[in-house]
């Protein structure tokens, strides 16, 4: 059984996909029908290019000290390769403001991006969300919805990787596994791409490293083995059956039984449930 945090320090919201971290806009931009989802132009290519060097040399062994990361499962990595090897998407649960770095490290993809809340885009990491991969979701204009799709559903047809938190949101150190959307059962059928379950779970910190990064928890990276979209059923049906599919696999991850978790596995507005306190956000200080 893995460790569960039960942490009060964060404010977790009343609905499983709401956020609660307060984005300060240090740039106003507008993501509409014209906006660069997939940026393929020469000079940001070149900005990538030496960001990537940035975060190899510096940014993944930061991330491995801080969250104490540990991974397992990279063997489906290569038992999978053939499975893999023109592109996927991964699913996992959102725990951690670092936790997109430490998958790119542990998937050791570089053509991975990550769908991002589009406020992220605005605040004072914006560059670096961008450069990692952010791609913004204008979930409130249905036109710049459908480009985006467009454009990322292009991208997974030319054979990359593309990442989704399913479950909306950032929940910082929270052990159940949130309802999932089916954003990524939509790409998944879109582009007959398979996903790959990724699930974040904790480990108990010593007093050294709790003393020090004032953390609740040393975290573990669990790779699942891809599954894959149903063809044979109506497009509807599959989605939802995927979806449930994928969060029964990173519950399993997680150590928790599908059955056993305290959310159903597809989204439908639902609430928060008060599982071992009702009392959040106590101390609660902006992470890093």
């Amino acid at each position: 059984m893995y460790f569960d945090p039960q942490t009060k320090r964060y404010p977790y919201p009343e609905y499983t996909d709401q956020h609660y971290l307060k984005v300060v806009e240090r740039e106003h931009l507008v993501f509409d029908e014209n906006y660069s989802y997939i940026d393929e132009s020469k000079s940001f290519k070149f900005k990538r290019f030496w960001f990537n060097i940035l975060l190899v040399t510096v940014m993944f062994p930061l991330t491995r000290i801080r969250m104490n990361l540990r991974i397992k499962g990279r063997e489906n990595l290569k038992k999978y390769r053939k499975i893999l090897e023109n592109g996927a998407i991964t699913v996992s649960n959102h725990v951690h403001m670092w936790d997109f770095p430490a998958l790119m490290f542990a998937l050791k993809e570089p053509s991975l991006k990550v769908l991002v809340w589009s406020k992220n885009l605005m605040g004072e990491n914006r560059k670096f969300i961008r450069m990692s991969g952010g791609i913004p979701v204008p979930a409130e204009d249905p036109a710049a919805m459908a480009a985006m799709y467009f454009s990322v559903v292009d991208y997974l047809r030319k054979g990359n990787w593309l990442h989704i938190y399913s479950e909306g949101s950032m929940w910082e150190f929270y052990q159940p596994i949130r309802p999932f959307k089916d954003g990524a059962a939509r790409f998944s059928y879109a582009c007959k791409k398979p996903i790959l379950p990724i699930a974040f779970t904790y480990r108990k910190n010593g007093f050294i490293r709790e003393k020090i990064f004032n953390s609740p928890a040393s975290l573990t990276i669990n790779i699942g083995e891809p599954i894959q979209p149903d063809l044979d059923i109506p497009a509807n049906e599959g989605r939802k059956q995927l979806t449930i599919q994928v969060h029964d696999a990173v519950c399993r991850l997680a150590g928790i039984d599908p059955v056993d978790n305290i959310y159903p596995p597809f989204f439908n507005n639902d609430k928060r449930v008060d599982y071992y306190t009702t009392e959040y956000g106590i101390g609660y200080k902006k992470s890093w």
